[in-house]
């Protein structure tokens, strides 16, 4: 399988997000830390399965979910930033590399669609 990578830029991500996750339970946010696990580390594992998808409109759907998936993580990390929850020292980046993978989520979703309504 060739390269790829929002995979690989997600799977990197998901394991900061798992740092993330036991910073916030040693603080006792056990809620929100649950919260950024589930769709932190989801991002990445949809698109593993979009990668294995069957069908271009089985791929678009998954890279969909993955989509929703880096925008519902980017709302928990601006919260906990905001809140002053913690003060984890890599919350910016973390959140712009969030922001990076919906850039490039978007654009595959854009370009999948496009090629669907062509009937490629």
């Amino acid at each position: 399988m060739k390269d790829s990578i929002v995979k690989d830029k997600s799977f990197d991500f998901a394991l900061n997000i798992i740092t993330v996750y036991q910073q916030l339970k040693l603080e006792k946010e056990y809620i929100i830390a649950q919260q950024i696990l589930k769709s932190g580390t989801s991002i990445g594992a949809n698109i593993e399965e979009a990668l294995a998808g069957y069908s271009l409109k089985d791929f678009t759907a998954k890279m969909s979910i993955s989509l929703k998936k880096s925008h519902e993580t980017s709302y928990w990390l601006r919260l906990v930033k905001a809140s002053k929850l913690s003060n984890i020292s890599y919350m910016e980046k973390l959140i712009a590399d969030c922001k990076e993978i919906t850039k490039i989520l978007s654009s595959i979703i854009k370009t999948s669609k496009s090629k669907i309504n062509k009937g490629d």
